[in-house]
């Protein structure tokens, strides 16, 4: 671990004046294949194949809580002994179960062949079998492949992997047309209230990644500005950015402030004037405030600490310290993306402690010292520090549940409230 780095832009600039704890240490996380749990409701004509052991099965079916009865748009290729033994040709099995899926599910239009921890251990190269499945199967299915296994990377990182894999299929862009694009899964009622806003600005070419349908992938090129929804999609930037795109620098859309700025953002680079936001948004601005009220009143002073896990944890941490006058302890996160993050770090009350990476027992030891009101961290560290008394909220919550936009700010702010009011009820 070391400590007194300063958080700097790529260029040198210096972002916020404060030490950065930086720890390379054991971590408490999910895998990539979480990322399935959201991702298969928000593009309805794709599936997701997850080729890797019964472990990889048991995750998602809990994590997604289907029911037996169900038909989702997930499944597991279960790579069994005689796959490991070499008794049987592994191409050969998945070809086999995947003729087997199309022919049972002729809705699919997509289909993602996601590898595990066991598939890359094993040295299965998926990428080779998706290019062989899509020649096979176009242009009734298009196959294509993307890692959510967990040895490297966090849980968020799933959907960043599966969107990237689907930034080499965009068609390009015409040379003299220009659009916006919003990148990371959002809830479709939020999409719908984001198309609206642009709409009422003045921006009508706005188009979403990923689609709610497979066929209707945006086009992309230089004309194309692109603004991330989420903090976690390092490597769709990257692939987007190869395809002659450009990121408009802005908050993320969580809490007023977050939302407004990342409206205002949009309208600059589009030569729409600020004051068109305000008017636009006025109304709405003014009832997430009223709906926020409560949950200052009841949040105010409250002490938390973010331990690393969804890379959400800088623009949460800067929504309830702006607009529920919450107390800071750490904020934690997997990586801090200097350029993504440049606006939130702005906004962090200067004398915030960033930690990036983990080493899981010296960040316990500094959250127990702290005695914080509420922590927010993984299911695997919840119930040991709830057990031991401390009030937690689980990251991943975060992700299933609409919290973008001026609509869900209040939403948001219940989450943490939440298990505070738990504590209290219990102690009475």
């Amino acid at each position: 671990m070391t400590q007194g780095s300063i958080v700097r832009q790529d260029d040198g600039a210096t972002a916020r004046s404060g030490e950065v704890i930086r720890e390379r240490g054991q971590r408490e996380v999910f895998c990539g294949l979480t990322g399935i749990v959201w991702l298969h409701r928000k593009i309805q004509d794709a599936f997701f194949l997850v080729v890797g052991s019964r472990t990889c099965a048991h995750l998602i079916q809990s994590a997604a809580g289907v029911m037996i009865f169900a038909e989702p748009r997930f499944a597991t290729a279960i790579i069994g002994e005689r796959d490991l033994a070499g008794l049987a040709d592994l191409n050969d099995e998945l070809d086999r179960e995947v003729n087997k899926l199309l022919a049972r599910r002729p809705d699919i239009k997509l289909l993602f062949l996601v590898g595990s921890c066991p598939s890359e251990v094993i040295k299965l190269d998926l990428s080779r079998a998706a290019e062989r499945l899509s020649t096979i199967h176009m242009p009734d299915v298009r196959v294509l492949n993307f890692s959510g296994s967990g040895i490297e990377t966090t849980f968020t990182q799933g959907e960043d992997a599966c969107l990237a894999s689907l930034v080499p299929e965009m068609p390009a862009l015409a040379d003299d047309a220009r659009e916006l694009l919003v990148v990371g899964a959002l809830a479709d009622i939020v999409e719908d209230q984001f198309r609206t806003l642009f709409d009422e600005i003045g921006i009508d070419n706005v188009r979403f990644l990923p689609p709610q349908k497979a066929g209707d992938l945006a086009a992309v090129g230089p004309g194309t500005r692109y603004m991330l929804a989420q903090p976690f999609l390092g490597d769709t930037a990257r692939a987007l950015d190869e395809r002659g795109a450009e990121y408009v620098p802005a908050p993320f859309p969580i809490g007023v402030h977050g939302t407004t700025g990342w409206f205002k953002a949009a309208a600059r680079e589009f030569g729409i004037d600020e004051s068109k936001v305000d008017t636009v948004t006025e109304t709405r601005r003014a009832r997430a405030r009223l709906a926020l009220e409560r949950y200052r009143s009841e949040l105010a002073g409250k002490r938390i600490f973010f331990f690393p896990d969804s890379q959400l944890e800088v623009p949460l941490a800067r929504f309830v310290a702006a607009e529920l006058d919450m107390e800071l302890i750490e904020v934690g996160t997997p990586y801090l993306h200097r350029q993504h993050l440049e606006a939130e770090l702005e906004a962090l009350p200067p004398a915030t402690q960033l930690s990036e990476g983990q080493d899981v027992e010296k960040q316990l030891d500094r959250a127990r010292a702290a005695g914080p009101d509420i922590v927010v961290c993984g299911l695997g560290l919840a119930n040991p520090l709830e057990a031991e008394g401390i009030t937690t909220k689980w990251s991943i919550e975060l992700l299933f549940t609409p919290i973008h936009g001026y609509e869900q700010a209040a939403d948001c702010a219940e989450l943490f409230a939440r298990p505070l009011r738990r504590k209290q009820r219990l102690v009475i």
